[in-house]
């Protein structure tokens, strides 16, 4: 560009004002709906984001409903049976979990179950060689934005399991790390619920062990637990950005770190704003489902 082309972008865009009038002339433009132009997506960037937070999206609630259901189970179990081989395996489980980097995980699930095994495919559905599905992608009716949603809708029940078999192995890579947090959670929790004296009382009126785990220590084990899945699915759905990037998912984690590298800084600003508003109203969730648990928040 000539300098007159240069010094009409920096006009334009307030660059040679100082850093306070930039971030007043940004929070202006963000009211109006306006987070700048994403050169790596070549979109505006709300447009971007509302284009890859859905793919995001299904990766992260699928990949803690993973985590939920198996660490709060082994959690549970391990507590339940303490120091039986039972909990020695769920503690080693969480140990390895929480040890392996999830970009290796990735990989090594690749490695195995698409260049050895063969049973799962590589990359996310945007990078599909299948010429048909590729077409019917193009041409079906995009209701929500969410595939799993919309192949439904669209009652193509063929494409809904592609995309399914796309998501398995980034939702284990995403869910092993979350599952080993909430086991080590949810079996110090556990413990703590099941030598509280309701829980003796509970015993001693002669309940069966499943009602006195179930009913009485497990939902209270659940309060302190609820809390840091409330914070993993704020961090899931912020952009699990080394695990988009090893599956080429097509998500705003993948997304922001291209941006990142491209310098890209309408984009990284949109996307930290995004990710802000999420983890507040991942708070705001854990908040409400506490007194769900706990009558005594209602009362407070």
């Amino acid at each position: 560009m000539t300098p007159l082309q240069i010094d009409m972008i920096k006009m334009k865009y307030h660059l040679n004002d100082p850093l306070y009038s930039q971030y007043y002339y940004w929070l202006d433009s963000l009211f109006h709906g306006n987070l700048g132009y994403s050169k790596e997506a070549r979109l505006p960037v709300i447009d971007a984001i509302t284009q890859k937070f859905p793919s995001t999206f299904e990766l992260a609630i699928i990949s803690t409903m993973m985590a939920v259901l198996f660490g709060i189970f082994l959690g549970t179990k391990s507590a339940v049976k303490a120091n039986s081989i039972t909990d020695q395996l769920s503690r080693t489980l969480s140990l390895v979990g929480v040890s392996i980097p999830v970009f290796w995980l990735g990989l090594i699930l690749v490695w195995v179950f698409f260049a050895q095994l063969h049973w799962l495919p590589q990359f996310g559905p945007w990078n599909i060689t299948n010429i048909d599905l590729s077409l019917r992608y193009e041409t079906m009716n995009h209701y929500t934005g969410f595939l799993l949603i919309d192949t439904l809708l669209n009652g193509d029940i063929e494409f809904f399991w592609d995309h399914l078999i796309h998501l398995i192995m980034p939702a284990i890579t995403l869910a092993f790390a979350s599952t080993a947090i909430l086991i080590r959670m949810m079996r110090s929790s556990m413990l703590e619920v099941l030598g509280a004296e309701y829980v003796k009382a509970a015993r001693a009126k002669g309940l069966p062990e499943k009602v006195v785990i179930n009913r009485h220590a497990r939902r209270n084990a659940m309060i302190p637990t609820t809390t840091v899945i409330g914070l993993t699915f704020g961090g899931l759905l912020g952009g699990a950005v080394l695990t988009e990037t090893v599956f080429q998912w097509n998500g705003i984690g993948q997304w922001s770190a291209k941006a990142a590298v491209g310098v890209d800084t309408p984009a990284i600003m949109g996307f930290t704003l995004i990710t802000a508003i999420i983890y507040v109203l991942a708070n705001l969730v854990v908040d409400i489902v506490y007194a769900y648990l706990d009558p005594r928040v209602r009362l407070g």
